[in-house]
């Protein structure tokens, strides 16, 4: 089983190191790698004292079994500082008119890291998970999100039911994604401040999740799939609210 402080590939660890070196505790780089994400390891593990080990591509397999791991990864130490944002704090922070991104109950890795990535895309100010019955930010998680994971915030809690509550208190307007109920999201207005809470793979919003909803939305199908995965549904939520908000806003982020 892979360590959740070992994050692997090209984007994940450029993400990391620009954010942070303090936590670096080593690196591998496969022998032979000239690339930017080398040439910024090596810098900052000079700077920190730690060693990189340049290693035949099998040594980085055997570390990383199945994975994509590009030739390249670092260990960090699980810092308290790399622990997901507390809400309170991540909403005080909050300014104009913010899209967020609620994910209720996502288990695939896969998914989580596409998200993050299309979130990050769409201008997001954060991403909201709950901390049980969900993937957390794996490696998997990291490497999928190519970076994302490193620049979105990423906030777990332990009720997403109080946590809508806590968007409501300060203004944010809720809208939840079904695939059977609402109306059109075409025909929604998706402007102001906005948190988009998509389901997860198996069973969509929970019931007490969707009883915070200010409004339900549905995307329009016209083959004959019942419902979309997560992470297409996400971008495709999260891009008609970037097109009826003006794309490429600053108002949107933090």
């Amino acid at each position: 089983m892979i360590s959740d402080d070992i994050i692997f590939g090209q984007h994940a660890v450029t993400a990391r190191l620009e954010r942070d070196h303090a936590g670096l505790v080593e690196g591998w780089l496969q022998e032979g790698r000239e690339t930017r994400a080398a040439r910024r390891l090596r810098a900052a593990a000079r700077s920190a004292g730690v060693a990189v080990h340049e290693v035949p591509r099998e040594v980085l397999d055997r570390l990383l079994p199945d994975r994509r791991h590009q030739g390249i990864a670092v260990r960090y130490r699980a810092l308290d500082e790399a622990a997901p944002a507390r809400l309170a704090d991540f909403l005080r922070r909050l300014s104009g008119e913010p899209l967020l991104l609620v994910l209720d109950g996502v288990q695939d890795p896969h998914n989580l890291g596409a998200c993050l990535r299309t979130a990050e895309g769409a201008g997001c100010a954060g991403v909201i998970v709950p901390r049980h019955r969900a993937v957390g930010l794996t490696p998997a998680v990291r490497k999928v999100a190519c970076g994302a994971a490193e620049r979105v915030p990423l906030i777990a809690v332990g009720s997403l039911a109080d946590a809508l509550a806590g968007l409501k208190a300060v203004g944010i307007g809720i809208v939840g994604g079904d695939a059977h109920r609402g109306a059109s999201l075409y025909e929604t207005s998706l402007t102001g401040p906005l948190a988009m809470v998509l389901g997860g793979e198996a069973s969509g919003l929970r019931r007490l999740t969707r009883e915070r909803c200010d409004r339900l939305v549905r995307i329009p199908l016209y083959g004959g799939a019942e419902s979309l995965n997560v992470s297409v549904a996400t971008g495709v939520c999260l891009f008609e609210a970037c097109r009826q908000r003006g794309i490429g806003s600053e108002e949107n982020k933090i």
